[in-house]
């Protein structure tokens, strides 16, 4: 099953979940000099402790492109929550309440499939 989320949110995700891994890896990494492991023990401490890093570099320039984006990404008020939320592209959902949002009527998805095509301005549209 796909997440239903705003892209800006799931760049987040992304970002957090190397995040944490990156830091569960360096934790657990270091269980090999805790409890003596001897030479093997550093060994596998250093190679979790690099790949935790580069998980965590990796993960600060995807908040970094997130945060890119989310500055020049087009702010509009949902018709349904009346929220204001940030847009990404021609199609995208609501940061809070997940309906799908699009400038551009072309992108909208179709009516029978029990979604609701909503525009900024709040009008819908009809297949």
């Amino acid at each position: 099953m796909k997440f239903k989320s705003s892209k800006v949110n799931e760049f987040r995700l992304w970002g957090l979940l190397l995040t944490m891994g990156g830091m569960l890896l360096m934790i657990l990494g270091l269980a090999g000099i805790v409890f003596e492991w001897g030479a093997a023990g550093r060994m596998i401490a250093a190679v979790c402790m690099v790949i935790g890093a580069i998980a965590m570099l990796v993960s600060m320039g995807i908040y970094f492109a997130a945060g890119m984006m989310s500055t020049s990404a087009t702010v509009i008020e949902c018709p349904e929550c009346g929220k204001p939320t940030k847009m990404l592209g021609k199609t995208d959902r609501c940061m809070f309440c997940k309906t799908i949002l699009t400038l551009d009527p072309k992108y909208a998805p179709a009516a029978d499939s029990g979604a609701n095509p909503t525009h900024p301005a709040g009008e819908t549209t009809s297949p």
